[in-house]
């Protein structure tokens, strides 16, 4: 394991077959107007020129490790956790692109509130001519506050979090396919901390184009949610009885009506995806080889 030198802040990057996103996201981040800080990517076995991408980058704030045994973004970002000796970690998705004084800001934010687990404000993009599928993933949107106030986590696209809570609760659960950000964000809470919403830090997301892209994220949520409950069903129920959906519900009337109506019916499909990704994980029970243990910790 090679780890990199100190720093007041190492941003993961977990990645994985996406040559074009780590580009934008590095490009974008060596741009911060601080310079304590070093980048972590962490490819996730990768099949395509994604490494060599990284590896061009003649810089000596990126770090690039592999996390080649476990296929999972939360055992990529373990591994990137593992591969730092920061006091203070940021996550962050290949794709996404921040301001220049990004870091600059969560850090005054950080000093100024003493937080431990922070999320920040994220926007998504739209291109010149957005498709059905964009729209309306663009109206979703990531509602960060509300996951924070209602739910107890943020996402994982737009995190940062002490070291020592990782110290303390553990790392992410890597058997979740999707809803780690939300149960260890739930363990943080139940174990004392505050959870801070930076709401001027602003961070940028794309949007998903097309409705497949829109189907495959939806079924991989509905897996994670039967995955929640099977591992985790103190706290998540038990499996079997899926919980109640969440997202939008009814589009915003100041909406165009036809707009409106498109949403409204892509809402209720993609529900039923969720559905069916929550049924077929727990019709099919696929886990793991090798991760039927309790929660990892920071070693």
């Amino acid at each position: 394991m090679t780890t990199e030198r100190s720093s007041a802040v190492s941003i993961v990057v977990p990645v994985y077959n996406d040559p074009d996103g780590i580009t934008t996201t590095l490009e974008s981040l060596l741009t911060q107007t601080i310079d304590d800080y070093r980048i972590v990517v962490v490819d996730n076995d990768s099949t395509d020129r994604t490494p060599a991408v990284v590896r061009s980058y003649d810089d000596d704030r990126i770090t690039l490790c592999h996390e080649s045994e476990i296929q999972s973004s939360y055992a990529a970002r373990n591994t990137g956790i593992r591969n730092t000796s920061s006091d203070l970690l940021a996550f962050v998705d290949a794709d996404m692109t921040v301001p220049e004084d990004w870091l600059e800001s969560v850090l005054e934010t950080v000093h100024a509130t003493d937080a431990d687990y922070v999320g920040c404000n994220v926007e998504l993009t739209l291109s010149d001519e957005p498709t059905l599928a964009a729209r309306y993933d663009h109206h979703t949107g990531f509602p960060v506050q509300q996951y924070l106030e209602r739910q107890q986590f943020a996402p994982t696209c737009c995190l940062f979090v002490r070291r020592e809570v990782f110290e303390d609760v553990g790392v992410f659960d890597h058997r979740l396919e999707s809803g780690g950000d939300k149960e260890f964000g739930n363990r943080v809470h139940e174990a004392g901390y505050g959870l801070h919403y930076a709401s001027d830090v602003t961070m940028f997301h794309p949007t998903r184009n097309s409705i497949a892209e829109l189907v495959k994220k939806d079924r991989r949520v509905g897996r994670g949610l039967c995955q929640l409950q099977r591992h985790h069903p103190d706290r998540y129920g038990t499996p079997g009885i899926p919980p109640r959906p969440s997202g939008i519900k009814r589009p915003d009337r100041d909406l165009p009506r036809k707009d409106r109506l498109a949403f409204g019916v892509l809402s209720r499909f993609l529900t039923g995806v969720r559905g069916f990704g929550y049924y077929q994980e727990y019709a099919t029970g696929e886990r793991h080889d090798g991760l039927e243990g309790g929660l990892p910790e920071l070693e």
